[in-house]
């Protein structure tokens, strides 16, 4: 069965236009929606970085103290026992900071979901074009 389009050129052409800008419209909602998402799971990993920050910085006083504390006991100056104590923090407090940036760092926030689409999008525009 063969269907003819009695439309002409320029109708063709403009409700290509049409379909065009709408496709593009669509393609710009999921590009927003789909970074939003990504941000926000960014932002997740940052507030747990620092709620975790906060709570070992707190708990790290009481168990610095107690270390100390049980180093001088053991007989260490209190000047030797409380570096120790503070070196050895220091050294937590990196390892959890370096962790922290590399979940960051391997957060992709391109909309890689758009990008695909809008690829697809211009192959199926450019077999369209007279």
């Amino acid at each position: 069965m063969d269907r003819t389009d009695d439309r002409s050129l320029g109708d063709l052409l403009g409700d290509l236009t049409r379909q065009l800008s709408e496709l593009v419209r669509q393609e710009i909602r999921l590009a927003r929606v789909e970074t939003t998402a990504r941000v926000g799971a960014v932002a997740r990993h940052s507030a747990l970085i620092g709620v975790g920050g906060a709570l070992a910085y707190a708990g790290l006083f009481a168990i610095g103290a107690a270390l100390i504390l049980l180093l001088i006991d053991a007989g260490l100056e209190p000047w030797v026992a409380a570096l120790i104590v503070g070196l050895a923090v220091v050294v937590v407090g990196g390892l959890l900071v370096m962790a922290g940036r590399s979940a960051l760092r391997s957060a992709d926030l391109t909309p890689r979901q758009t990008i695909d689409t809008l690829k697809e999008d211009a192959a199926w525009a450019k077999d369209r074009m007279p």
